[in-house]
């Protein structure tokens, strides 16, 4: 039977339609199947983090033990940026350069301005030690003949 209209047609059409699936919509079993695929891949990305941290481990103790070795055999003073060690007997120019902070060879000028910026720092009067007051002193006192030869 042909319909001689179009809203009848349009009609059935419209019956029809609520029972036919939808191209789009994906059934319960295929989001399973989708999930399932997903969650098997998580778990082996788990697992191979896993026996990455593990083999990284067992690699670092053997190289833990190497580094500490090593930097226990380094000098104290390749770490520190500071002096170890106090003072010496008799005072060398060395020992003088470092107390004041400049180099061995500075020029009288550059001995009096370091000397006077550490004192100024260290004075007995000011709440500084007398003893280190006395080395800063005889620092100088050395730079000073020193650099009159």
């Amino acid at each position: 039977m042909v319909n001689s209209g179009g809203a009848a047609d349009a009609a059935d059409f419209m019956r029809y339609a609520e029972y036919t699936p939808r191209s789009n919509a994906r059934s319960d079993t295929e989001i399973d199947r989708r999930l399932g695929g997903t969650l098997i891949a998580v778990g082996l990305g788990v697992a191979a983090a896993g026996f990455a941290g593990r083999y990284a481990f067992q690699l670092w103790k053997p190289l833990g033990q190497i580094f500490s070795e090593t930097v226990k055999k380094m000098p104290s003073s390749v770490i520190s940026s500071y002096y170890k060690g106090g003072f010496e007997q008799k005072m060398t120019k060395r020992e003088a350069s470092l107390i004041l902070g400049i180099s061995p060879a500075s020029a009288k000028a550059k001995v009096r301005d370091a000397h006077r910026k550490i004192m100024v720092l260290n004075h007995p009067d000011k709440g500084g030690s007398p003893y280190l007051a006395a080395k800063i002193n005889e620092a100088k006192d050395l730079l000073d003949k020193e650099t009159r030869r």
